[in-house]
């Protein structure tokens, strides 16, 4: 067994090594690449893809596979040898269904759409974006194709991101929360929040971010920070993190951006080094990778402790905007339910609105029962409906979030289960952390840190999204309650 698992990993880390080589030029292309590189990255990336899924739908990988299934039988179900042939059969075989051509021609469609995207948004132009998208819708429902589903199209997308969850699964956990978060937002208070928008430079805003990103638990010399038109995270290993960010000289909301991409950060940071080079060195999914960038967000950077700690260090950054802004005022502020316009903007209480809208957007792209032509239209809309606010243009409305430029369909719904799991997984941190609230109001996340790094960061993809929810919080069922007892209990405290 030692020999032929050893040939495995020996395949499956060069594939390793050249999807990082691609994750650095995607990363490139999103952060310091010059517009007009736009066509030659898009035929390398492409290149690139067909070397990589060539590679890993080979005969050979299911022939290894085939004589490890037996052996590893007496191995303990979540061992690092048992996982990974677990999981990369599976991957294997689901990439063994979509045509290398496919698979190319998505990653280079990929690439061409995020500059149209970029640019699209920038001048708020919906039909010069219009081809783009047509061609990635197609695209993912020629994908689509490719796999088996029992109850929607949808449903392959949405596992590539979600493993294992359907589109009916996820639509029983929406229609929880939809109800319950419009009688939230109906119920919140008005909040003064004026003192949030101002002149802000953007250098001392960086300063900042990167005082607070230092102490959440990243090893020196492990992560950097950059602006983008989008804000991402991604990594080429657990010591090589790729934090950005996006700054306005006018709001402070880049203070909340990078604490969620920090907490992206800290998942792939904390994955074990044992992993790495293999399909483990992941998070099972996205909806639980979510879970933390909302957690160090929000149940962390919206919360009385950590501000008690990083309040002064604010009044003294930006001394015109808050000197004469009680911590109270300023806890109310950024805790406020508020609808608006920008989904990357929006409060906790709003936020998965937003993620609902989305996702049934997706679904009637996917089904082509709306016309692409008509969807701005159909966006506003819904704006309306969901949250009461009015569109400006295309470039505050449909065009305003990067995913579908680059073909994300699927990837949305992971947002707002992410929201859930956050709370699942709280519960169980403040049992094992009872002096939690005083380490932060010290300015000392490092235990809660190390606690979500061994309790869940390094397990990568050993087991599945479910197993792994069950080994942290004891039960497989993702559980919408906690998250909107949580923001009751939050809506509740901003009544004057």
């Amino acid at each position: 067994m030692e020999r032929t698992l050893a040939e495995l990993k020996q395949r499956l880390a060069e594939i390793a090594d050249l999807a990082k080589a691609g994750g650095v030029l995607g990363w490139d292309q999103r952060v310091m690449m010059p517009p007009l590189g736009t066509e030659s990255r898009a035929d390398v990336l492409g290149t690139l893809g067909r070397i990589i899924h060539e590679a890993f739908v080979d005969d050979e990988i299911g022939r290894l596979l085939d004589k490890l299934d037996g052996q590893i039988d007496s191995l303990p179900y979540d061992s690092d040898e048992a996982s990974l042939v677990r999981v990369t059969r599976r991957d294997w075989e689901k990439a063994r269904r979509v045509p290398t051509e496919l698979e190319v021609e998505m990653t280079r469609e990929a690439a061409r759409g995020h500059h149209a995207w970029v640019e699209a948004r920038r001048t708020a132009d919906f039909a010069a974006f219009l081809p783009y998208l047509r061609t990635n819708v197609e695209l993912k429902r020629r994908y689509a194709d490719c796999f088996e589903w029992s109850d929607s199209p949808y449903t392959a997308l949405l596992d590539d991101y979600e493993p294992g969850m359907t589109t009916t699964e996820v639509r029983a956990v929406f229609d929880v929360l939809r109800p319950a978060l419009t009688e939230l937002v109906a119920a919140a208070p008005e909040v003064d929040a004026s003192f949030l928008e101002g002149s802000f430079p953007t250098e001392r805003q960086r300063e900042l971010a990167e005082q607070m990103i230092a102490t959440l638990g990243f090893e020196d010399g492990s992560w950097r920070l950059d602006p983008t038109a989008h804000p991402f995270c991604t990594s080429f290993s657990n010591r090589d993190v790729r934090l950005t960010t996006r700054y306005r000289d006018d709001n402070l909301e880049s203070v909340w951006s990078c604490l969620h991409e920090a907490g992206h950060g800290l998942y792939a940071h904390g994955i074990a080094s044992s992993l790495l080079r293999t399909p483990l060195a992941n998070a099972p999914s996205l909806g639980l990778n979510e879970s933390q960038s909302r957690t160090w967000e929000n149940l962390v950077g919206r919360s009385r402790p950590f501000w008690q700690h990083w309040y002064e260090p604010l009044q003294q950054t930006f001394p015109e905007a808050f000197s004469g802004v009680e911590l109270d005022e300023f806890l109310r502020a950024i805790n406020r339910a508020e609808p608006g316009l920008i989904r990357v903007d929006a409060d906790e209480t709003t936020y998965s609105l937003h993620i609902i809208l989305r996702f049934e957007l997706e679904q009637q792209l996917v089904d082509g029962t709306v016309e692409l032509e008509d969807l701005p239209e159909v966006w506003n809309a819904k704006m309306k409906e969901f949250l009461d606010v009015d569109v400006a243009d295309d470039g505050v409305g449909v065009l305003q979030d990067v995913h579908w430029s680059s073909g994300g369909i699927g990837y949305f719904p992971t947002y707002a289960l992410g929201n859930v799991l956050s709370l699942q997984i709280w519960a169980k941190v403040r049992e094992a952390l009872p002096d939690l609230d005083g380490q932060l109001a010290a300015g000392d996340p490092l235990e809660l840190s190390a606690w979500l790094r061994d309790n869940l960061y390094s397990l990568g993809r050993k087991l599945t999204p479910r197993e792994t929810l069950e080994r942290v919080t004891g039960s497989a069922d993702i559980d919408p309650g906690p998250y909107l007892a949580y923001l009751r209990e939050k809506v509740a405290s901003l009544q004057a």
